[in-house]
């Protein structure tokens, strides 16, 4: 039987919130991966009161924890909010003040951010909130970085996501930050989600339907993708593409919110990231295959990307020395019952 995590992530709901934020983080942090033999997090749901209506009122939550479960999180997500110009109420402004003063990572999706801000914890610091809100946001907290056309902002300690479908990205970049790539990849296909995003791409991106059918990106992606540790330039691209490389990049940015050299970059380091984690040892090995090319710029990109050195990430990440029979690997989890039910 898998182990409990010592990592509680909680999830404070309130009145009108979004259902849609709620189900990411259920899926993403409450749900066992039996495949992995083991549970990543130790997951909870508090309200603050005991019958909490959904957006809408299309259903109700009903027999969560209250407030005070939060007092044990590790991690505190805070979901959306159902108006920004309500203040929260002080009670949950507590919550989650107190969270981060016993030094609790804390993950605002999309208006989520307004609630974090509010309580006096944003000031100084980078944050994304939804385009529609950037205004307002921006009147009402102007100490804050805002940074307004991305999906998500890690800013350490303090994390937020901008929209309803961005949320589900930061939740897998956490995922990524805390167990690596391999496991966040697994996630994701789990959830039979696309590749991981990063936060920096543009949050607004437009996707009209392609006149032809060969505008979209996906066929040169996965020839690109199987073929990251040869010499690849935005150049070869467009030219797989049949295209300009000035066409590709519009198209890069219409369709994916980034740049061909930047997509590039990131599935270079992911591979890099993945290989390290499966236990390739000599660096020089890995950097020819990602196509990062020297054991340098492998170290630069992987710092740039994870704040860790190849040698920190191996031990992080890498793979588990044996364990005897019969013992337990360490960081599992079960998800203990009585974490709410939902009527109609």
């Amino acid at each position: 039987m898998p182990q409990e995590s010592s990592h509680r992530v909680v999830l404070v709901v309130d009145e009108n919130s979004n259902p849609f934020e709620m189900s990411c983080a259920i899926e993403v942090f409450g749900l066992p991966r039996p495949e992995l033999g083991r549970k990543l997090y130790d997951f909870r749901l508090c309200a603050g009161e005991p019958h909490t209506r959904m957006r809408d009122g299309f259903f109700t939550l009903t027999g969560v924890a209250g407030l005070e479960a939060a007092e044990e999180a590790d991690t505190l997500i805070v979901p959306n909010r159902p108006d920004t110009e309500v203040p929260r109420a002080e009670r949950v402004l507590d919550v989650v003040r107190r969270a981060h003063a016993r030094g609790a990572r804390l993950v605002g999706f999309c208006s989520g951010a307004f609630t974090i801000a509010e309580a006096g914890l944003l000031d100084g610091r980078r944050a994304a909130c939804h385009w529609m809100w950037e205004q307002s946001f921006r009147a009402r907290f102007p100490e804050v970085r805002l940074e307004p056309d991305v999906l998500f902002v890690d800013d350490g300690d303090i994390l937020t996501a901008s929209g309803s479908a961005s949320a589900l990205d930061l939740a897998l970049h956490v995922v990524r930050r805390d167990h690596g790539a391999e496991i966040a990849n697994h996630v994701s296909r789990r959830l039979v989600f696309g590749p991981h995003r990063d936060g920096g791409q543009r949050q607004f991106v437009e996707r009209p339907l392609p006149a032809v059918p060969d505008e979209s990106l996906g066929p040169l992606l996965a020839w690109a993708q199987e073929r990251l540790g040869e010499p690849l330039t935005v150049a070869d691209l467009a030219a797989r593409a049949a295209v300009s490389p000035a066409t590709l990049h519009r198209r890069f940015r219409a369709q994916l919110g980034t740049t061909p050299l930047a997509w590039l970059t990131g599935e270079r380091v992911a591979l890099a990231c993945r290989l390290i984690e499966r236990g390739e040892e000599r660096l020089d090995v890995v950097a020819a295959r990602s196509g990062l090319g020297t054991a340098a710029n492998l170290r630069a990109r992987l710092r740039r990307e994870t704040g860790l050195s190849p040698s920190d990430y191996r031990r992080r990440f890498g793979p588990e020395p044996a364990v005897a029979s019969g013992s337990v690997p360490s960081g599992s989890v079960m998800i203990p019952p009585g974490r709410g039910t939902v009527s109609a």
